[in-house]
């Protein structure tokens, strides 16, 4: 499937139908996902009504945007109005919001064209996608091994062609790892860039909406698109959004001097030699484009995966007491009081790891223990944003791995969450500090997966990132593979 930049000139050349390539998305999805497993709900049926307006405009002689007529994939935890909206879990499997959330309203008034509801660990708890209540989703290099979470369904479905480019969510690298797994360009743009305004609320503090697509320009395109203050978000920030992909050019010389810093904390110990070897060669390439390379040291980047497994499963613990099947969503059926209600419905709807962050967090929010661990990690939380600010007194942009291994077999480690937990070592202290960060595919393993390359900016700089992943992205050839799933 090709860029939205050329999809939107066969359509403005009238070479091609909005009809045709949604017909072509619609299709690949059916012949697909009995084994892939990206999406929770296709909505074909709307699809095909959303292409042919786009169609009609056209033959009206009336001007279209990039996206109208692009066929995206919607994380299954923003609202989307008369369609299901589950966040994978069975506590809301029946649930169909009256309301569109800000983020797929934009896409609608844009006339991109949404095929679904995409798959994800469920209320984004997880960072393989096989948490989910409903199916797990496979890598499409390579079908027995995670696509990476919890935006899983996003990033396959955006490897696999299913669509043209798709919207994930970020609490602690929920896009970024994903997209390192699956060979993908995600970006979490900084914390209040995008509204969150129908997005179902995991950690309020650190959740942030972002794109994924196959090239940086992609994603530079969607994220212009749902960027913006929103006044039903009260952390929405007032800012004028660029055009960040009309400023892309394949080179950052003539823009004066580039300090790129290399964190020192994410090499070493626990980090695969393939990973640090293809991580390393990207630094070399960003060198010999002209960037000047800076060692950078972050010490409290190591405390950032415990503040956060404090902080996010508190914040989750109180955005998730709604679900008591009293107001909406799933009821435990038999309850011979309120209090038995309560408690099978939640025992019944929650899966294991949505329990175990509950309790993890109601545990630290609790008397005698608040001091302890939630103030605590609020002030590590602190921490990491100072060295980082510190950090960005020497250099433009920081670099590192996104991940410290590549995509792992499915199953592989269900019985040791801490090992799931972390492999988010890199990607969590930039939502602790609201910064923004994108992974870019930077090489492959000795068994063909993928693996990425993150780069971090300073707050509201997603242009100075853009260019730099689009620079690094234009001078090799790894966005251009494709995985063999037919």
């Amino acid at each position: 499937m090709a860029s939205i930049r050329e999809l939107h000139e066969q359509l403005t050349k009238k070479e091609r139908s909005a009809v045709e390539i949604t017909q072509e998305a619609l299709d690949r999805i059916q012949a697909l996902e009995p084994k892939l497993h990206s999406f929770l709900h296709v909505t074909a049926q709307q699809a095909l009504e959303q292409a042919r307006a786009v169609d009609a405009k056209i033959a009206a002689g009336e001007e279209i945007g990039l996206l109208a007529g692009i066929p995206i994939g919607i994380k299954d935890n923003l609202c989307t109005k008369g369609i299901p909206t589950t966040c994978a879990s069975r506590i809301l499997e029946n649930f169909v919001p009256p309301y569109e959330s800000t983020v797929t309203q934009k896409l609608l008034d844009a006339g991109a064209v949404t095929v679904g509801k995409t798959n994800l660990d469920e209320f984004a708890m997880g960072g393989s996608t096989e948490n989910s209540a409903y199916q797990v989703t496979g890598n499409p290099w390579d079908l027995s091994r995670v696509p990476g979470g919890s935006s899983g369904g996003s990033a396959a479905a955006v490897a696999a062609q299913e669509c043209v480019v798709s919207i994930g969510s970020d609490t602690g690298g929920s896009i970024r790892q994903p997209a390192s797994f699956c060979g993908v360009v995600g970006i979490k743009p900084t914390y209040g860039l995008v509204s969150r305004y129908g997005l179902v609320a995991f950690a309020s503090s650190l959740d942030q909406i972002g794109p994924f697509g196959r090239t940086v320009e992609d994603v530079a395109i969607l994220l212009s698109a749902i960027a913006g203050y929103d006044p039903k978000d009260s952390t929405s920030l007032k800012v004028k959004i660029p055009d960040y992909a009309a400023t892309l050019k394949p080179d950052f010389k003539a823009r004066g001097k580039l300090r790129i810093g290399i964190i020192k904390e994410t090499f070493g110990e626990g980090l695969d030699s393939v990973v640090e070897q293809a991580v390393t060669k990207a630094i070399d390439q960003l060198q010999s484009l002209g960037a000047e390379i800076h060692i950078i040291s972050c010490p409290n980047f190591r405390y950032g995966v415990p503040s956060y497994y404090i902080i996010a499963p508190s914040e989750a613990s109180a955005n998730l007491a709604r679900y008591d099947g009293v107001k909406y969503g799933y009821r435990a059926p038999g309850a011979d009081n309120l209090l038995s209600m309560y408690n099978r419905t939640r025992a019944e709807g929650f899966g294991p790891e949505v329990k175990r962050r509950i309790m993890i967090g109601t545990y630290a929010l609790s008397a005698g223990y608040y001091d302890a661990y939630y103030l605590k990690a609020q002030k590590v939380r602190t921490l990491i944003k100072q060295d980082f600010e510190r950090a960005f007194k020497k250099v433009d942009v920081l670099a590192c791995p996104t991940v410290p291994t590549t995509a792992f077999k499915a199953g592989e480690k269900n019985t040791d969450p801490l090992s799931m937990y972390l492999l988010d070592l890199m990607t969590i202290p930039v939502n602790l500090a609201g910064l923004p960060g994108i992974s870019v595919p930077c090489g492959f393993d000795n068994n063909g997966l993928p693996i990425g390359l993150q780069l971090i900016g300073k707050v509201l700089r997603e242009d100075q990132l853009l260019q730099v992943a689009y620079t690094y992205e234009q001078s090799t050839s790894w966005h251009l593979r494709q995985p063999q799933i037919a």
